[in-house]
């Protein structure tokens, strides 16, 4: 096994990997570019440093860029060894990890480096689906190297250092980095919704750490585990806990074995990693409530926004690649209504209902509290294919809530008769116990008991095989 390199770069590498674990590949490679006298400068490596080892003593293929070099620049042969890491990591299936830290496009290459850059951009391309991707940011991460980090899975940045921009504040009309600094972390988590985590150097390779050894390595990974949790566990607070469903999901998992990503960006939408009996199982949660150590931050009105719904349709999207089963816990009472939401929610909501009607892999909802509308319908129901529904017993399943249905229904004909049709509506069309004498719903379930009736539900599914219609790709 080969020496680290002593650089923030190579300290990275020894950070993220098991002790001793690292080899490196290509340490030998230099620039071969001569145009502006390049081939006078030392360039160890040419900036980036690619290797294999372990984290929980399980392979992974990482590179770093070494921003002491050329600033970390990509040209010719820092692209080439990339893609090489690639044609190992695939081959052997082990997620490939990057430690970007780069001024960009090596000019000095110019084209040359733009080439080699889009050589990143379809080895990326290819392995989505394959190997997870994960991309760490230290420094700056910048114009077509956006791109990159976009094209993984999953993107960490650190919280200071990191920036991740196609155009640099400073270059956008009528803005500045004082004004509104679009690069920084905190953007790319809280507005763009770029970033899965921001945090410290430490915790980021931390959290890469955590992710990985959560993930299959590849898409041919039987995703297998043994349980030590309780599997009939109860919670009995569960109910209590759902408005902020991050809470209730670190609960109903084996020992709060819970990865919540993007919490930062579109917080009425949880998606996040559990373990359930040993397994992971990718969750997707609506939410009213956030709750911090404060006792509360946000609250929102349990509508489907736009955000939210296309953080789901990814991770979906990625869970349905790497055949990692998809729990929902469903409370939604319609969808976002402004106009700022008008114009994309309808796009939004089919990238959502399309991911899950896509989708093969094991799929179970349980619908908490409300479950309204067009809506509901696009959140994992029995028509876009769930293969197990469960309801807890005070739920609200309909059109619409009873009380505005009966409204709308019997308007002009008093309150009192408005209250009696809007209990008998309730009864006939809105409950959990009529959704389930229709089959939209499988079993009403007290909420303490969701943890077993859930994972008995999962390991039914377990040898779940399903086709869809012999195509291409679909086009959404």
């Amino acid at each position: 096994m080969s020496n680290i390199p002593t650089s923030s770069a190579g300290r990275r590498i020894a950070a993220l990997l098991d002790d001793n674990s690292f080899v490196e590949i290509g340490a030998a490679v230099t620039a071969r570019a001569t145009d502006f006298n390049l081939n006078a400068q030392d360039t160890p490596s040419d900036g980036v440093i690619t290797g294999y080892g372990l984290i929980g003593g399980e392979p992974v293929y990482v590179y770093s860029q070494d921003a002491s070099v050329l600033g970390g620049s990509i040209g010719e042969m820092h692209a080439k060894k990339i893609t090489n890491l690639y044609n190992l990591a695939i081959k052997v299936g082990a997620p490939v990890i990057g430690l970007i830290d780069s001024t960009g496009i090596r000019l000095q290459e110019a084209t040359d480096a733009l080439m080699s850059l889009g050589s990143i951009y379809k080895k990326m391309s290819l392995a989505s689906g394959v190997i997870p991707q994960i991309v760490g940011i230290f420094g700056s991460c910048g114009g077509g190297l956006a791109t990159c980090a976009a094209l993984a899975d999953f993107v960490f940045i650190e919280e200071t250092k990191g920036k991740l921009f196609v155009n640099s504040p400073n270059a956008i009309k009528g803005n500045t980095e004082e004004k509104n600094d679009t690069s920084c972390a905190a953007f790319a988590a809280n507005q763009s919704g770029n970033a899965d985590f921001v945090g410290d150097e430490a915790t980021v390779i931390a959290q890469i750490r955590a992710l990985s050894a959560i993930l299959p390595a590849s898409n041919r990974v039987i995703n297998d585990a043994d349980g030590t949790d309780d599997l009939n566990r109860l919670i009995p607070d569960l109910k209590g806990n759902i408005d902020d469903a991050a809470i209730a999901l670190s609960q109903i998992a084996d020992a709060g074995t819970y990865l919540e990503l993007k919490k930062d960006w579109a917080q009425d939408m949880v998606t996040a990693f559990i373990k359930l009996d040993g397994i992971t199982v990718g969750a997707v949660a609506n939410r009213t409530v956030v709750y911090d150590e404060n006792g509360k931050a946000a609250e929102f009105d349990g509508s489907l926004s736009v955000r939210g719904a296309r953080k789901a349709a990814a991770f979906v999207r990625f869970c349905d690649a790497f055949d990692i089963p998809v729990l929902t816990l469903t409370n939604v009472s319609g969808y976002e209504a402004s106009v700022c939401a008008e114009r994309h929610l309808a796009q939004a909501s089919a990238e959502l209902a399309y991911a899950f009607a896509e989708s093969t892999v094991p799929r179970v909802n349980v619908i908490t509290r409300k479950a309204f509308g067009s809506a509901f319908v696009a959140m994992n129901s029995k028509s876009l294919g769930a293969d197990v529904t469960f309801a807890w017993k005070d739920a609200k399943i309909g059109t619409m809530d009873s009380n505005l249905a009966a409204k709308i229904m019997f308007e002009g004909q008093g309150s009192e008769t408005i209250s009696e049709k809007a209990a008998e509506y309730e009864k006939l069309q809105g409950s959990a116990e009529s959704a389930a004498r229709r089959g939209y719903v499988d079993t009403v379930i007290d909420p303490s008991e969701t943890r077993k009736y859930v994972i008995g539900a999962f390991e039914m599914l377990y040898t779940k095989t399903e086709e869809h219609y012999d195509k291409k790709h679909g086009a959404l």
